[in-house]
């Protein structure tokens, strides 16, 4: 497509400039120029590191050249005929405008630059339905939005790394989000579980860490029908990894579903929380809890509130278990082998943990 768009300018342009004009690829290809004959002819002179290290025009054989394009280096170059002051103005006039036209039309044509705009909010929902048809776009397929976090860089670029593992652009999208964060937006099965969703995700942890030692977290949406609600999934992602920052901070895939309670404590004001640990507990008894009980009271709850199985798996005796959540109750005034006083302490150190965060809302 770049091809006919700069033959349509070259062609504009050949009764202007009274001069060959035209434009190279990076492999030396005419494909495009005022003569029509010359295009497909390949420029054996010029080299693919001619384009990218030559930022100013060079001449060769009687031809000056410009290097342009919309990468940090060069991947196409124009040329005019002659080596004079004019053809140098005429080549860093032409490379602008060719430069200004292609970077316009990969933002207006690239379905990748159309998804980041659609997962960040920045085009607005009417549009999406239009955009989406223009760019031949399949809008009835199921996707989801992973946010992958590097947590540890190394030379090795993320980015190119799950490029590779995900090659198929027509149906999977890679997008750089910032210098740490990276959107993947997958096409998937209408009917696929959240435990596949998150072995997908495994692998990419598995091989970034694995392979190239670096070391990042991931977020998962929910799966969404349609383009328009890929905003929606990526803004899960985002909350899940958030939430798992606080809440969970072992784990290296949190999935928006299986957040549970902690969606609710983070989404709540922190003057509500306040008012909650104050009205629940008596000034200061949380706060005098140690390590060991707390440790105790977490194996308790993962235990189901069994007694005789928790002492168990702490290999202490019942009735040294049974003390300690007497001891529990005389502080806090919670009995953790009630179900109703267990839920209040189990959301209680969830908003505990919450506040210790230093969340910024109110």
């Amino acid at each position: 497509m770049s091809n006919r768009l700069f033959q349509g300018v070259i062609h504009q342009m050949r009764d202007t400039i009274d001069r060959t004009i035209g434009v190279i690829d990076e492999t030396s290809v005419v494909i495009a120029c005022s003569e029509l004959g010359k295009i497909g002819e390949v420029n054996e002179h010029i080299t693919s590191d001619m384009l990218t290290t030559s930022s100013a025009p060079f001449v060769l054989n009687g031809y000056t050249y410009k290097s342009f394009g919309t990468k940090p280096r060069g991947e196409y170059a124009v040329f005019i005929a002659g080596n004079d002051f004019a053809a140098q103005k005429y080549a860093a006039i032409l490379a602008i405008s060719l430069g200004s036209i292609k970077q316009y039309y990969d933002e207006k044509y690239d379905r990748g630059n159309f998804i980041k705009n659609v997962i960040l909010d920045n085009i607005l929902p009417g549009d999406i339905y239009l955009k989406s048809r223009e760019l031949r776009f399949n809008a009835d397929v199921t996707r989801v939005c992973m946010l992958i976090k590097i947590a540890s860089k190394t030379d090795i670029s993320a980015y190119d790394v799950i490029q590779n593992l995900f090659p198929d652009k027509n149906k999977d999208f890679v997008i750089n989000i910032n210098e740490s964060d990276i959107a993947l937006v997958k096409e998937i099965k209408t009917d696929i579980d959240s435990k596949d969703l998150e072995k997908l995700a495994s692998s990419i942890v598995d091989t970034l860490s694995g392979e190239f030692y670096t070391h990042c977290v991931i977020g998962i949406g929910t799966p969404v029908v349609g383009i328009k609600d890929l905003a929606r999934s990526f803004k899960e992602a985002q909350v899940a990894l958030e939430v798992g920052k606080v809440f969970d901070t072992e784990r290296t895939i949190v999935s928006y579903d299986n957040l549970g309670i902690a969606r609710l404590v983070y989404q709540l004001p922190t003057t509500l929380c306040d008012m909650f640990l104050k009205e629940v507990f008596k000034r200061g008894s949380i706060e005098s809890l140690d390590q060991e009980t707390l440790f105790t009271i977490q194996r308790f709850f993962e235990n189901n509130l069994n007694v005789s199985e928790t002492s168990r798996k702490l290999f202490v005796h019942r009735n040294t278990l049974v003390y300690r959540l007497e001891k529990i109750k005389k502080l806090t005034g919670l009995d953790l082998r009630e179900f109703e006083d267990a839920i209040v302490f189990k959301v209680a150190l969830m908003v505990k943990k919450y506040l210790s965060s230093n969340p910024i809302k109110y």
